[in-house]
């Protein structure tokens, strides 16, 4: 059975995607700890994290430090998180999150029901700053 994320990525659940490549996507969480929290995916369904092929590994952290540049440019925080924790979803999955301190790591303090129009705000913003940045795989669905 497919997991939530790749019935994600072939569009069978809806999303708010900023980055689509062959090797990888990535969209806002939908229960974000910030704005502009996102999830970079790979397409392929790898569980742990450690089991990755070297090369998407650091293909992943390639497209997480775009994106973690472009939270950067649009929501200005003291520090941009990184988190790979797996517990969530048996399928890879990095934690891209714009943070002000330690405590904005707190999962159990995600926003269960955020607002859409912020949600969707905070995607074009950030699909903007992507492509001034000049990447070609921010995504239009």
């Amino acid at each position: 059975m497919p997991t939530i994320f790749t019935r994600i990525i072939d569009g069978e659940i809806p999303s708010r995607m900023i980055w689509e490549d062959d090797r990888c996507v990535a969209f806002l969480d939908v229960r974000p700890l910030a704005n502009g929290h996102c999830l970079v995916v790979p397409r392929a369904e790898v569980d742990h994290w450690t089991d990755l092929e070297p090369e998407l590994a650091a293909h992943l952290m390639t497209v997480g430090q775009a994106i973690g540049r472009a939270q950067r440019t649009v929501f200005r925080p003291a520090r941009i998180g990184l988190l790979v924790a797996g517990f969530e979803v048996p399928h890879v999955h990095l934690h891209v999150i714009p943070a002000q301190s330690m405590a904005d790591f707190d999962f159990a303090e995600a926003e269960t029901s955020p607002d859409a129009a912020v949600l969707d705000a905070n995607l074009e913003s950030l699909r903007q700053a992507l492509a001034d940045a000049g990447h070609a795989a921010v995504s239009s669905r």
